[in-house]
């Protein structure tokens, strides 16, 4: 199990892995209109703070996570997403400690910092697991399919 750069032959397959309008909205907010496309993921990496990485299982590609350079020693991780075909079995786990390390040993950060939706309990759980912690929370506008979703910035020093 590893990180790999995320490149433009990953386009089609983050494309694949986000294949509903709520889905769209869970991993990339209101940045990005669905049906995601290559123009979209193309103008988005192309940004000189967004470090895109693809989590490789087995030889396969199992999911997209990415950092965000918010200053020389402070990092956003961003759009967590893994395939279903590796849900539930910790991978996620595995993936952000990996991502931790490299933030750390690469990038020279000193903080970590996310956002999670409240009502999504498994990946708040694991980030806790990891030690991050809850500093504030939002209500996002524009809010999903009528309700207010809850967004809840966590933060952890490395």
């Amino acid at each position: 199990m590893k990180l790999r750069t995320f490149n433009t032959n990953d386009y089609n397959l983050l494309i694949r892995w986000i294949d509903s309008e709520k889905l769209n909205y869970q991993w990339g907010g209101p940045s990005f209109d669905f049906p995601l496309d290559i123009i979209q993921i193309d103008k988005h990496c192309a940004q000189a703070a967004v470090i895109p990485f693809i989590f490789v299982v087995e030889d396969s590609e199992a999911g997209y996570v990415e950092l965000v350079k918010v200053s020389d020693e402070s990092f956003r991780i961003c759009r967590v997403f893994l395939s279903n075909h590796v849900r539930g079995q910790g991978i996620a786990k595995i993936m952000l400690k990996q991502l931790m390390a490299l933030a750390k040993e690469q990038l020279q950060a000193k903080v970590l910092s996310l956002a999670v939706f409240k009502t999504n309990t498994v990946a708040k759980c694991c980030y806790e697991s990891l030690g991050f912690v809850v500093t504030s929370h939002e209500i996002v506008t524009p809010s999903w399919d009528g309700e207010k979703w809850d967004l809840l910035i966590m933060e952890k020093s490395i």
